[in-house]
């Protein structure tokens, strides 16, 4: 809100000097009402002006956001389905508004306030960044070329007995795929659309009123990252109400002439409501891929005083942690391990990589041992072992490097406390076949596990399935 109070006396006849003295006391008298709270922050400094303190940056939508974030998660839970994976690309200002002493009219950063509406969803989806990747693709520049490091040393497995590297190694497939991506913009923006008010003067003496509304739109779409299919289309708008009030008094009283203005005026913040329609339409649009109906939701919007609570603090239901097989999906560190060793989630298996031609494990891929005796113990658990796609070795070779990398896993999962007949080869190539079995970019399958904790074990060599030779 801003205010405008001005009292301004023309002082006439033989004692102009006292009354400019009485006229600058009433100005000093109502500065003092308006002065913000000052400190001298070090000696010899100016003083500066503080206000308020810095607090969440809530919408009239943190309800709407809390509860459907909740209803999202509920039926993830209940479906045992993986949280949908959504990115942000451009959400530009397409109005073309702009002053030349205030600049742009509209908020430069709707892809940022998208990516804080979807991340007030809490777990109920999971966010990817690819709209400043710059510093992850410098860092996986910097791994492809073997500088990155983390301070530890690693052990390398290979054909003349392996080494110990400062770097870290990578074996690709560490960034995960994203199923949709919400693009859009900010595309109208209305002035003035509708005013009013009213203005009374007697004497020299008169007040005003006034209102005035203005309005934006916006126009989103999210788009499947496989197809590039739009699955859905939103367009919606938001109106800004203002008001003007204000009194004056321009009149003689004796001897002195007053110039008296006193008035107010305020108006919604335009970028909040920028936001709170963003948030709205990605409710929408979340609603349009996870199938679940947003309605019960979008009536809790506020339209009076606003809630200081954020979404976040407002869920009630916890962050799914399973995913489409019911096992527990990777966070925190377990996702930063299995990021580093190559290692990653692919549906409901882990895949475990290979260096080049060798056969033993390495730190990292240790670590994923744990997770995945762990993950077995409550439920059967896929392990995939992959590595590079440019290994081609006669038959013979791959079958014994095959069996010795089998071998390892089993010996690691077993040391573990996992039994040998909970461990089981599902898949590896026949000996008669020569292709090369891809699994992404790089890579290539060499065999499939079935890992479940079915009591406690010493080392063996696992158990070959009916099925465990020919196709896959």
């Amino acid at each position: 809100m801003t205010a405008f109070k001005s009292i301004r006396a023309l002082p006439l006849g033989k004692k102009a000097a006292s009354r400019g003295l009485v006229a600058a006391a009433a100005v000093m008298s109502l500065a003092g009402c308006v002065v913000a709270p000052q400190q001298q922050m070090a000696p010899k400094e100016a003083p500066v002006v503080l206000g308020p303190a810095v607090r969440e940056n809530v919408t009239p939508m943190e309800a709407v956001l809390a509860c459907f974030g909740d209803h999202v998660a509920s039926a993830m839970t209940a479906t045992q389905r993986p949280p949908i994976v959504i990115t942000v690309g451009d959400v530009k200002d397409y109005t073309g508004k702009y002053s030349i002493n205030e600049g742009n009219a509209i908020t430069q950063g709707g892809a940022l306030m998208v990516y804080s509406a979807l991340g007030k969803l809490g777990g109920a989806v999971q966010v990817a960044e690819r709209f400043d990747p710059v510093i992850a693709e410098r860092e996986l520049g910097y791994a492809d070329r073997r500088q990155l490091g983390d301070g530890r040393t690693h052990q390398l497995a290979g054909p003349n007995g392996g080494q110990t590297v400062p770097w870290l190694p990578y074996f690709g497939g560490s960034i995960n795929k994203s199923d949709y991506f919400i693009v859009g913009g900010i595309t109208e923006l209305n002035y003035n659309i509708n005013s009013g008010g009213a203005e009374i003067g007697v004497n020299q003496v008169g007040v005003k009123a006034r209102t005035f509304s203005q309005s934006v739109g916006i126009d989103l779409r999210i788009v499947d990252t496989k197809t590039l299919m739009i699955v859905k289309t939103i367009s919606l708008t938001k109106q800004f109400n203002g008001y003007e009030v204000g009194f004056n008094v321009f009149r003689f009283f004796g001897s002195k002439l007053y110039d008296i203005d006193v008035g107010a005026k305020g108006q919604e913040p335009v970028q909040m409501g920028v936001r709170a329609a963003l948030e709205e339409g990605v409710v929408r649009l979340v609603a349009a891929v996870s199938k679940v109906d947003p309605n019960p939701c979008l009536g809790m919007r506020m339209t009076g005083e606003l809630t200081l609570t954020p979404a976040e603090q407002m869920r009630k239901v916890p962050n799914p942690l399973v995913d489409a097989s019911g096992a527990p999906v990777q966070q925190g560190e377990a996702v930063n391990a299995a990021s580093q060793t190559g290692a990653s989630l692919t549906g409901s298996s882990l895949q475990i990589p290979f260096e080049f031609g060798a056969a033993a494990l390495t730190g990292g891929t240790l670590n994923l041992i744990d997770q995945i005796a762990a993950a077995a113990a409550k439920a059967p658990t896929e392990v995939v072992l992959v590595a590079r796609d440019t290994e081609n070795w006669d038959a013979g070779k791959r079958d014994m490097l095959t069996d010795q990398r089998i071998g390892m896993v089993t010996t690691a999962l077993a040391s573990r406390g996992l039994a040998p007949g909970g461990i089981s080869v599902t898949w590896r190539p026949d000996k008669a076949d020569t292709s090369i079995h891809r699994d992404g970019p790089g890579l290539q399958e060499i065999a499939k596990l079935r890992v479940q904790g079915a009591g406690r074990g010493g080392p063996a060599r696992p158990v070959r399935e009916e099925n465990a030779t020919g196709g896959k």
